[in-house]
């Protein structure tokens, strides 16, 4: 049986690390329920609130996640009817930033705690102002791995350099950190050549062409439906191959590229499959039609390649997506990748 009715752990997570997520589990084995508050003012670039939300929900579903920012906070504030106020800088005195838990729990979202769980040495002082000022009983201190005995992590050392640190981190957070580069470029381009080549040079995960794979095991026939169900698909292992990416993840195509194919073979496309083929990634490289057209069976023909090229110069500039063309054989292609990857 839980010990404490509801308990409170409080951290910036920029990022979320084992360290913080053995936290986390202490205090969500030892309360009925849990509250996690994550706020840091500033901010780091990249560790914006949607992004630490999304792990902290990811990876503790049944925890109550406030996740803030002025912006939310204020939205916060309103729906209650409490005047807004600013986050605490992450430099000014503890004591404000005890109080301003204490409000934001007893007040704005009236969720008062009877335990604090921290790896800190201000846990005793954070329970004492809680339970003078904004509780209706003791509010007790859980140390957790203070010496850090347990998960040696830094917070900051990971921060500077998450893929470095990559044994500290969840893998659903670590993938966050991986450099997707997406390959495109027409039929018989070398597409899945350099994604393979250059997954082999950076000792990484590459991901197949879906689509291919489907319209294989269809004898050659994709229907109107299967184009939206290839871009779903997609994605979702390029997420799965992140999890076990080392620093960089290569794909093969993208969405972009089924919703091409199937504005060409149907003249039109579903909107869901429009908004897919928005899918930004950290870097994208077109292959060049520079070396003789191979027909293998399932490919049409060498103008088609060409116009297909064009359509995606076209298209990426309109999307104001920024590309780097590779040409030549494969080695010089991973050699011009590899000096973008590697500045």
């Amino acid at each position: 049986m839980s010990r404490y009715k509801r308990g409170l752990v409080v951290g910036k997570f920029c990022p979320l690390h084992l360290g913080h997520e053995l936290l986390i589990q202490r205090a969500t084995d030892g309360c009925e329920e849990l509250l996690v508050v994550s706020y840091t003012r500033p901010e780091f670039p990249g560790l914006e609130p949607a992004r630490r939300e999304a792990w902290l929900r990811a990876r503790f579903p049944q925890a109550h996640i406030v996740v803030l920012d002025d912006a939310r906070l204020a939205a916060l504030c309103a729906a209650r009817g409490v005047p807004a106020r600013l986050l605490p800088h992450n430099d000014d005195d503890g004591e404000l930033h005890r109080h301003f838990m204490g409000w934001l729990c007893w007040t704005v979202l009236g969720l008062p705690v009877d335990a604090v769980f921290t790896s800190e040495d201000y846990g005793p002082g954070f329970a004492r102002v809680l339970e003078r000022h904004y509780a209706v009983g003791a509010v007790a201190h859980v140390s957790v791995d203070q010496a850090r005995s347990l998960v040696p992590v830094s917070g900051t050392l990971v921060r500077q350099d998450p893929q470095a640190h990559g044994a500290f981190l969840s893998p659903v957070v670590r993938a966050d950190f991986v450099t997707r580069v997406c390959v495109l470029g027409g039929e018989s381009s070398g597409k899945t050549t350099l994604a393979q080549a250059l997954a082999a040079h950076f000792d990484t995960s590459w991901v197949a062409e879906y689509g291919r794979e489907l319209w294989e095991s269809q004898d050659g026939i994709l229907r109107y439906d299967d184009l939206l169900r290839i871009g779903r698909e997609q994605l979702r292992r390029e997420a799965q191959a992140a999890m076990a990416a080392r620093r960089w993840l290569f794909c093969d195509t993208s969405p972009m590229t089924t919703y091409f194919y199937c504005v060409e073979m149907f003249g039109r496309a579903e909107q869901e499959l429009a908004q897919l083929a928005e899918h930004r990634y950290d870097l994208v490289l077109l292959c060049a039609p520079d070396f003789p057209f191979i027909q293998d069976g399932t490919r049409r023909d060498g103008e088609f390649r060409a116009r297909q090229h064009a359509w995606y110069q076209a298209e990426l500039a309109r999307r104001g997506i920024a590309f780097i063309d590779v040409s030549g054989a494969v080695d010089d292609r991973v050699r011009q990748v590899a000096k973008v990857l590697v500045a």
